[in-house]
């Protein structure tokens, strides 16, 4: 009897075993059997799906790590999870993931994006504000210098009464900003330490001058655009924890400066750049970019700029489609710089766009290479069906459909009235025409141009019946499934 007890006990402690879920660096390993199990036992858990061979995830997994160590510290009921979508594509096709990584947060089993930061601080950051109060109250000296002291930048609202308008409107800019922690107090200690008299929303930063304070009326809009504003530095540089930042900011006006650092640069252009910046604080933000490091080579190609060429600038203009501008001059100092932003500012200078020069061959094959310069003539010639290949270099579907469109030409070679030919779409950029994904496959109908963009399967039987139905077969809607990118570690257009 007491060997059967014994036995049975044995066996229940083998299942607990079983069902216990593993951790690496503090971080639960999720699957397909345990992550019903992960979401139902943790009121907040954030999962990270990922790839073994993504440059990013192998970036982020430290920081991931960090931040479960620090919540662990912290005593916090948040829990990190993580999950090799390679191996379970099933979890991985039933959360939407198309990219890697892809960062799930679970409340209560809901699921939602995550949008902060990559490094551990802002990993953190991010989970405690989504579940936490809006803003922590700094009841004390100790409690404002603590806060203040442990953050980067830190957004304190003084207001004797936390029932105003004015600290509604705090309150709300603060619900609505992720990347930033936030503090109130109506403690006179405080407001004395830091000088404050009335109501104040004040932004302490380590960088630049330390300290910005709002001033106008309390709005959540004028409130989130301020700390927008200040939360930068006047001169960012562009990297991996940046960049979200950058791009998904208020400001949509960018000075990129391509600078060495191993030719000292930065260290004989930033004091300059900084007088500049701030007399454009709010309207142009100014990045930096190292031309030494090789993740950043692909910006460079972008810009139709090589590493010679550096130290260079270029601005942008985000909106539906990014607006590029360049200097007329290749030297820089303090005076072409501040000269070239405020003439993009009074709206003096032209875009931007990049062409080739025409090959000497560039019709002696049966597939034509077109550049920006021959491209009109070409295409939009009312006699012919012309279709047009734009892709990218580095792109892997590029590739791949390379050999099968060389025997597209082949096919139609005779045939006087199709011409069959490609446009490097990273090297060549058309005022007409915006190419956001790799390969894109247009046809240009003769007679009246009516351009109508192939969304069949990319064979040659498909692109050829495209073209002999006068663009009628192969219409259908894009699969959303198809990346135009299948390197991880590649730029896509909309990210320089």
């Amino acid at each position: 009897m007491v060997r059967s007890v014994f036995v049975i006990l044995l066996l229940a402690l083998a299942t607990r075993a079983d069902e216990e879920i593993k951790s690496e660096d503090g971080v639960l390993v999720l699957n397909k059997d345990n992550f019903k199990k992960a979401v139902a036992d943790n009121e907040f858990i954030l999962v990270e799906f990922y790839a073994p061979w993504c440059g990013h995830c192998k970036a982020l997994a430290p920081e991931y790590a960090k931040a479960a160590e620090a919540l662990e510290s912290d005593g916090s009921n948040i829990k990190l999870g993580k999950v090799d979508a390679t191996e379970e594509p099933e979890l991985a096709e039933e959360f939407g993931v198309r990219g890697y990584p892809t960062l799930k947060f679970f409340r209560n089993g809901n699921p939602s994006e995550y949008s902060g930061g990559r490094q551990s601080a802002d990993i953190v950051g991010w989970l405690k504000k989504k579940t936490g109060p809006a803003a922590k109250e700094l009841s004390s000296v100790a409690d404002a210098k603590e806060f203040v002291e442990a953050n980067n930048v830190a957004v304190i609202g003084f207001f004797k009464d936390q029932t105003t308008d004015g600290a509604k409107a705090f309150l709300a800019a603060a619900s609505a900003i992720d990347d930033h922690p936030f503090g109130i107090t109506s403690d006179d200690s405080v407001f004395s330490e830091y000088k404050v008299d009335g109501e104040k929303v004040v932004l302490f930063k380590k960088f630049d001058d330390g300290r910005a304070d709002f001033e106008g009326e309390f709005a959540p809009d004028a409130l989130t655009k301020f700390i927008a504003s200040e939360a930068l530095p006047l001169v960012v540089e562009f990297n991996h924890d940046t960049a979200q930042k950058i791009f998904g900011g208020e400001i949509r006006s960018h000075l990129l400066l391509f600078f060495s650092k191993e030719a000292g640069h930065f260290d004989k252009y930033l004091e300059a750049t900084r007088n500049i910046a701030k007399k454009h604080k709010g309207v142009v933000l100014f990045v930096t970019i190292d031309s030494d490091d090789d993740s950043h080579q692909r910006i460079l190609e972008f810009f139709g700029m090589k590493k010679e060429e550096v130290p260079a600038m270029r601005l942008i203009k985000l909106e539906e489609d990014m607006a590029k501008y360049k200097p007329e001059s290749g030297e820089l100092s303090e005076e072409i710089i501040g000269q070239f932003v405020q003439d993009f500012i009074d709206g003096k200078l032209k875009q931007h766009l990049l062409s080739e020069d025409v090959p000497e061959d560039w019709d002696k094959t049966p597939v034509k290479y077109l550049v920006a310069s021959n491209f009109d003539t070409v295409v939009f010639d009312t006699e012919k069906d012309v279709l047009v290949e734009f892709y990218a270099p580095w792109c892997g579907h590029c590739k791949q459909l390379a050999p099968i469109y060389d025997q597209l030409g082949e096919k139609f070679k005779e045939n006087e009235n199709v011409v069959i030919a490609k446009i490097d779409a990273t090297a060549n950029e058309l005022e007409h025409t915006k190419i956001s994904s790799f390969p894109t496959i247009k046809l240009y109908k003769k007679g009246d141009n009516k351009v109508v963009e192939y969304n069949g399967e990319r064979t040659l039987d498909g692109m050829s019946k495209f073209i002999e139905t006068s663009g009628e077969y192969g219409q259908a809607a894009p699969d959303e499934d198809e990346d135009e990118n299948e390197d991880d570690d590649a730029p896509r257009k909309d990210e320089l």
